[in-house]
C-alpha cells in the first residue's frame, strides 16, 4: 500500500496531464472549426456581394447608355432601345438570383444597403424603359444617378464592414459628382465660346 501511495502523485499528474491535453486539443479543434466556418461563410458572403454588385452595376450601365440623349453631359456610348431592353431583361434575371444569395448570406446592414442601391438603380431603369425619358415623379436623371452612386457607396461600406475589410472608405459618389460637374461645365463653356 505504501508503494501505491508513493506513486499516487505521479499517477494523478499523468491523469491531470492527459485530461488537460484532451481538453486543450478539444478547445483548439473547436476554435479551428469555428474559424474555418467563419472564413467559409465570409467567402460565400463576398461572392454573393460581388455577384449582386455586378448585376446591379450592369443594369445601371445599360440604363445610362439607353438614356445618353437625356443626360446633360452626353458622355458615353448610346445603345439601341431594343438591344438595351434585351440586355436589361437578362441582367434583371441575374440581379434577382444574386439578390436571393445576399438575402440568404448577408448581414442586416448590408441587405438594407443593397435594397437601397437596387431601388435607386431600379428608378433609373424605369426611366430607361419610359420612351419619354422621365420617371413618374419627374426627377431629373442627374439626381437619380447621384442617389444610385451614394447608395452603391453605402452598400460597399456595409459589405466591407460586415466582412471586416480594413482600409477606410472607398466612396466614389462625391468624386463622380465632381467629374459630372466638370463635364457639364466644360460642355457649357465650349458652347458659350462657339
Amino acid at each position: 500500500m505504501n508503494a501505491f501511495l508513493a506513486q499516487l502523485p505521479a499517477l494523478l499528474g499523468v491523469l491531470v496531464g492527459t485530461l488537460g491535453t484532451i481538453l486543450a486539443t478539444s478547445l483548439a479543434d473547436r476554435g479551428r472549426w469555428r474559424r474555418g466556418q467563419r472564413v467559409r461563410w465570409d467567402e460565400r458572403r463576398l461572392e454573393a456581394y460581388v455577384e449582386l454588385s455586378r448585376a446591379v452595376k450592369e443594369i445601371h450601365a445599360v440604363s445610362m447608355r439607353m438614356l445618353v440623349a437625356a443626360r446633360p453631359d452626353r458622355s458615353g456610348h448610346a445603345i439601341e432601345r431594343e438591344e438595351g431592353l434585351a440586355r436589361l431583361a437578362e441582367a434583371d434575371v441575374r440581379n434577382t438570383l444574386a439578390w436571393e444569395n445576399v438575402l440568404l448570406l448577408g448581414d442586416a446592414a448590408t441587405v438594407e444597403a443593397g435594397r437601397g442601391w437596387r431601388e435607386a438603380v431600379w428608378r433609373i431603369e424605369r426611366m430607361a424603359h419610359d420612351p419619354n425619358g422621365q420617371d413618374d415623379h419627374g426627377t431629373r436623371l442627374v439626381d437619380l444617378k447621384g442617389r444610385a452612386d451614394r447608395a452603391r457607396d453605402a452598400f460597399y461600406q456595409a459589405a466591407r464592414t460586415g466582412l471586416g475589410v480594413p482600409g477606410g472608405s472607398v466612396a466614389q459618389s462625391d468624386w463622380l459628382a465632381a467629374r459630372h460637374e466638370h463635364r457639364v461645365g466644360a460642355g457649357l463653356a465650349s458652347s458659350w465660346h462657339s
